[in-house]
């Protein structure tokens, strides 16, 4: 195509060339494909252009068929502007103003009378009334959005000229339900357009064979062109592998071979308390954050969770009051204005600093910005390149990150993410498989949308990855639950949702449809109240469980500010500005991230070398101190190894495990360990868990012993490799304590899964349509908790075979304890070995675990202050 039609390449290449650029071999090659009528998967580095190597396809397409109008010569964009070609799919609204920019600037340099529109959450009701009636050539959306447009009776005619779907940050979107709402969208839109192209934009993602296979809809089996693709990159770089094809069909997953430094490093405390516990450092490093800001043009402050986002926030402007007006703050639940404020702010160089969260973790291009800094561990290889990638975001340039730690342990946490990045050991994000809330959700809006006959919308869902085994029973269960709500719910009118008109599914009830358009999407939260001043603007919204336990008069931060609250009316949580300098931070739901499986891995890795004396990295040269006490009262535990320590103190008998294998996993571990104990004896455990290990607290001994001893006998030399195991109780795994045999029904039984399954179903109602909340009138998080708890029951009772309550109990295990992870630790620890060390007093490695038991405890005295005092303790014992 290039070859015969030069013109359109040449107009490109020269865009570029006048900024200084010139385009990757891997932009050219995305081009060449796109024109080429192929779909595909493009992976490359934060910030090495996989924007404009998306983009650039549909222009030169255009620019081709438009020889006419291929001379450069700007062109108005008008009335007569050509209909919808490209559709952006992006998962954050934050990213739709900064993406709008990045891709309007070649249209208006070029030429093109394209018009380029955004359609979110946050577009005007003028704009998206104008949209109903005639779409833009270019079309910014969400999944969310997308979904809600197939809904309109004209669809299928608006998107009738549709030639490509780019979806951004697909790594982010594959794991989610809010990734199979992409899936199913996209299988409608090749519907009605079977020579539409799609391409996805990636970073950061371990399983590129499946990420394409759910983009494109259909099995495809990649290949690289040479072993070299397959080898480590060089230190201190990200993969620089070359371009994959594919081996069979019309796509290819493309890698940018780009290189990109990633500088990773840590701001190391001065001292270093042999007894760390979580959470206590971090404000303890602001003199040191303050100085790594001040010398950076420009600087994100990542947080894992809005709170700290606040925390951090107002401890910067406390300690900086000069630096009012050139600091803010950026997290999901402040208004949307404030938000494109603070973006519009990074992007022009006017501020200093940002705080945020996972808000800013995309794909937005903030040139100015120059570093990154991370408060805690991130918890994952792939979440801290995409954090770091905010930083040199652009080609050639270095993307530096420094991890501020929150305890000291998290320095070893920030040395195995960089032995990770160098060896290419980034997470896969397995997609979700049938999710039938989703799929009940699609059918009804189809439906909504001109109807359709059943079998053809099977084998339509069919062609997506997440339905690609969907039975011919799931379907017709589907279909009879959206039609009459299955057995349970067919006396109820509300819950008859589609009708069958001349062979055809529709939805004939305009209370219905209203209903459903207001439902659509697959983001499930605790009710949010808009935060509004008494007399002026709207700052965002918090949780609804947090307003709940407010008296008028108290104050809370929230936005930066001292908020006093004044009263609830209308969902509304009216405020006004406080003069008191102190007040309670938000808490917001599902703040704590677990420890990934990857970096669980590489962080066992770098506890065995420090078994063995080795200790290069810095950061694990600021932890020797700790780790060689922890050998000396203990053991640190190898890379093969589950250490347990056994003490007994006043409060009982502890059992401590470390499989470090993340929070999630050792929620289910713990619980499972304990049930199995507990068949040997009648005993009662208290748990604490966090993403090193878990305890068991008992006032008995726990028959471990008896639990271990039913394992053949090993040799020394198998357990040890000729270690001198005199000091420790060397014991090899029961079948029995660490099996994956009956692990479904010992964590059944270990857990109040029943009362978990109701929780997670109060999701599947909402995405289902079972409860639409906020209509009519404003339900609180109660009153749907309530009601999706009394179908819940409706269905145990009337309809037990109900799919969706089966669906309930599989997320429970797959999503919230992590099931493939935890078999996948009981095989790893079946396959070691397990040492039982006793020790006279709780080890480095326990203390944490110890206090985090301890915040749940009822005292009157400050959390602080009674750890102060067990650390005196012990570090008079380690003196000793």
């Amino acid at each position: 195509m290039s070859e015969q039609h030069p013109a359109p390449f040449s107009l490109v290449e020269h865009w570029f060339a006048e900024r200084g650029w010139t385009p990757f071999p891997f932009q050219r090659e995305v081009w060449r494909a796109y024109l080429a009528g192929e779909s595909g998967l493009i992976h490359a580095s934060t910030g090495t252009g996989k924007t404009y190597a998306a983009w650039m396809g549909p222009i030169i397409e255009w620019l081709d068929e438009n020889k006419h109008q291929a001379s450069g010569i700007r062109h108005q964009a008008s009335s007569v502007s050509p209909s919808l070609r490209v559709l952006w799919v992006t998962p954050l609204r934050a990213l739709a103003a900064d993406t709008e920019a990045a891709l309007r600037a070649p249209l208006e340099n070029l030429g093109l009378p394209w018009t380029l529109e955004t359609r979110t959450g946050d577009t005007s009701s003028s704009i998206k009334a104008r949209q109903r009636k005639r779409l833009p050539t270019a079309l910014i959306t969400t999944p969310e959005s997308l979904s809600l447009m197939l809904t309109w009776p004209n669809a299928a005619a608006l998107f009738a000229d549709l030639r490509a779907v780019i979806v951004d940050e697909w790594h982010e979107l594959m794991g989610t339900k809010r990734g199979v709402q992409t899936e199913l969208a996209l299988a409608r839109l090749r519907h009605w357009r079977p020579a539409l192209r799609t391409w996805g934009l990636s970073a950061t993602l371990g399983n590129l064979d499946v990420a394409l296979n759910a983009l494109v809809g259909q099995s495809a089996v990649c290949s690289p062109q040479s072993a070299v693709s397959r080898q480590p990159p060089a230190v201190g770089q990200l993969p620089t592998t070359g371009n994959w094809q594919l081996a069979t069909g019309n796509w290819q997953l493309i890698q940018g071979h780009v290189p990109k430094t990633i500088q990773i490093d840590a701001i190391i405390p001065e001292q270093i308390e042999r007894f760390p516990w979580a959470g206590h450092l971090g404000l303890r490093l602001l003199p040191q954050v303050l100085d790594a800001v001040e010398q950076s043009e420009s600087t994100l402050i990542f947080t894992n969770t809005r709170s700290q986002t606040e925390i951090w926030y107002q401890a910067i402007l406390d300690a900086r009051p000069d630096w009012a007006g050139k600091i803010a703050l950026h997290h999901g639940s402040l208004g949307g204005d404030v938000r494109a404020w603070v973006e519009a702010a990074l992007h022009d160089g006017r501020l200093r600093c940002v705080v945020c969260t996972s808000s800013l973790d995309l794909g937005v291009d903030f040139t100015p910005v120059d570093r990154v800094l991370q408060i805690g561990s991130p918890k994952g290889v792939a979440r801290l390149l995409q954090r770091a990638g905010r930083s040199g975001h652009q080609p050639g340039r270095a993307s530096r990150v420094t991890c501020v730690p929150t305890n000291a342990f998290e320095l070893v946490e920030v040395a195995a993410v960089r032995q990770a990045v160098t060896a290419g050991q980034i997470e896969a994000r397995p997609p979700v498989e049938c999710p039938l809330d989703v799929l009940v959700q699609h059918v009804v809006t189809i439906a909504l949308g001109g109807g359709f006959v059943a079998s053809e919308l099977l084998a339509e869902v069919r062609t997506t990855y997440a339905y690609r085994n969907l039975s011919a029973a799931e379907w017709a269960w589907v279909l009879d639950f959206a039609t009459r709500g299955g057995p349970a719910l067919q006396n109820y009118p509300e819950y008859n949702r589609v009708v069958v008109q001349d062979g055809r599914y529709v939805v004939a009830d305009e209370a219905i449809a209203k209903r459903h358009r207001m439902s659509v999407g697959t983001i499930t939260s605790d009710a949010a109240m808009r935060v509004q001043f008494l007399r002026g603007d709207t700052l965002g919204t918090i949780e609804e469980s947090f307003v709940a336990r407010l008296k008028p008069g108290d104050t809370f931060v929230f936005a930066g500010r001292v908020l006093e609250f004044v009263r609830v009316r209308d969902m509304v949580a009216w405020v006004r500005l406080s003069s008191s300098r102190q007040g309670v931070v938000p808490r917001w739901a599902g703040g704590r991230l677990p420890l990934s499986n990857e970096l669980g891995r590489a962080v066992r890795a770098k506890l065995d070398e420090a078994r063995r004396g080795v200790f290069h990295d810095p950061e694990m040269q600021a932890v020797r101190p700790i780790l060689e006490l922890q050998a000396r009262w203990s053991r640190i535990p190898a890379s093969d190894e589950l250490l347990i320590e056994r003490v007994k103190t006043r409060e009982g008998y502890h059992l401590f495990f470390y499989p470090f294998e993340g929070r999630l996993v050792h929620e289910g571990l713990a619980a499972l360990v304990a049930y199995r104990l507990a068949q040997r004896q009648p005993i009662t455990f208290t748990l604490a868990v966090n993403d090193y290990g878990f305890e068991l607290l008992s006032p008995d001994l726990a028959p471990l012993e008896q639990a271990l001893a039913d394992e053949r006998p090993k040799t020394k030399d198998e357990c040890y490799s000729g270690e001198d195991v005199s000091s420790p109780l060397v014991l090899c795994p029961s079948p029995r304590l660490f099996s994956t045999e009956h692990l479904l029904d010992d964590i059944t039984a270990s857990l109040n899964a029943t009362e978990m399954a109701r929780r997670q179903f109060r999701d599947i109602a909402r995405v289902s349509g079972l409860i639409i909340q906020g209509y009519p009138g404003e339900k609180s998080t109660n009153q749907v908790q309530a009601s999706s708890g009394l179908i819940y029951d409706v269905f145990a009772r009337y309809d037990p075979e109900n799919l969706l309550l089966q669906q309930a109990s599989r997320e429970v295990l797959e999503r919230q304890l992590e099931r493939s992870r935890l078999m996948n630790a009981l095989e790893r620890i079946a396959a070691g070995r397990v040492v039982v060390v006793e020790v006279r007093r709780p080890t480095p490695l326990a203390f944490p675990l110890l206090v985090d038991r301890m915040r749940d405890a009822v005292s009157s005295e400050k959390l602080a202050d009674r750890v102060r005092r067990m650390q005196e303790r012990l570090e008079r014992a380690a003196d000793r």
